[in-house]
């Protein structure tokens, strides 16, 4: 694939950043939502690719998001066929209170490449490159801890989990602390806080706990481009849940590798900040109708991590400026 779709992709998430940090802190994570999902399409329709979301904001009866299924992209003729998972505002509730973690993300495949992972909840263990093929979701937690403890280097005292706050987590925690090690919870944007494993200024080792799946399908390719590793098995909580996964091919049961996720070492990932995170500022309004974002552009085939910093003049920008 044309290694300049990267720029094109931050492009895409510096879009989807701005038009949802507009309503920090406004109490309706929907409008936010919406304006974040609008920046990203509007952008997505200027790049040519013949693309095809199959991680997306819905299904094809809730057009007004970036829906499962919807086609992308300028698709001329020669266009290359990718598949497309989308998260344009994740952490909607943290931009609607003003609260730190907020990212617009977006990653790209071969046509093919990227599991069409069902709306549902997803069990996911997420580490950096050093533990890369070690930790295993079936493992006990102690186990797991015991082997991040001897690979990084690091008293059990001095390791760092982090896991979403829910009730469902409880006994997880209770685990967590037996072991002795550092726990820190989040309300929201669990695929950030797979990436924090990958970057050791976060002081992340190791991210546990059920989550969305198609955030978990996101978090597989960001952690494929950095090295990392990253395992999910799907959740299905109701008997509708368990239907869809067996009309979709898709076994609950079986752990999903990274390769099943993200087949295939073609990846690019991108994501902007929205509201501060670990490792990503969020997007700062300036004088002179300016804005500041913050973003990271990933791709798997070398291995490269761009972080790019970018100043709009919104004005030269009037899809951004509504």
């Amino acid at each position: 694939m044309d290694r300049n779709l990267a720029i094109n992709l931050v492009r895409v998430t510096e879009a989807a950043a701005i038009g949802g940090s507009k309503f920090l802190g406004r109490g309706d994570k929907n409008i936010a939502d919406q304006a974040a999902v609008d920046g990203m399409r509007k952008v997505f329709d200027t790049i040519d690719i013949d693309g095809e979301v199959v991680i997306g904001e819905g299904e094809m009866d809730e057009a007004p998001m970036l829906y499962i299924g919807e086609k992308i992209g300028s698709c001329s003729k020669d266009a290359i066929k990718v598949d497309i998972a989308v998260d344009p505002l994740d952490g909607t509730n943290c931009v609607a209170k003003g609260l730190p973690n907020a990212i617009a993300v977006v990653a790209l495949a071969p046509k093919g490449c990227l599991l069409n992972a069902p709306d549902m909840y997803m069990d996911k263990i997420a580490v950096g490159p050093k533990a890369k093929g070690l930790v295993k979701l079936d493992n006990p937690v102690g186990y797991n801890l015991n082997i991040l403890s001897n690979v990084l280097n690091k008293r059990m005292e001095d390791l760092t989990v982090t896991m979403l706050d829910r009730e469902r987590h409880s006994k997880l925690i209770q685990e967590c602390r037996a072991a002795g090690v550092r726990i820190k919870l989040f309300n929201e944007g669990d695929v950030g806080a797979a990436m924090a494993t990958c970057f050791e200024g976060t002081g992340i080792d190791m991210m546990v706990g059920i989550g969305g799946a198609p955030e978990g399908v996101l978090a597989a390719a960001a952690l494929k481009c950095m090295g990392g590793d990253f395992q999910g098995r799907l959740v299905p909580f109701e008997e509708a849940e368990e239907k869809r996964c067996i009309d979709m091919g898709i076994d609950h049961k079986k752990i999903l590798t990274m390769e099943d996720l993200v087949k295939g070492n073609e990846v690019y990932f991108a994501a902007t900040g929205i509201t501060d995170g670990e490792f990503l500022k969020g997007v700062i309004y300036k004088g002179n109708k300016t804005a500041q974002t913050h973003s990271v552009v990933m791709r798997s085939e070398t291995g490269t991590i761009r972080f790019i910093e970018a100043i709009h003049r919104l004005e030269k920008k009037p899809s951004y400026a509504k």
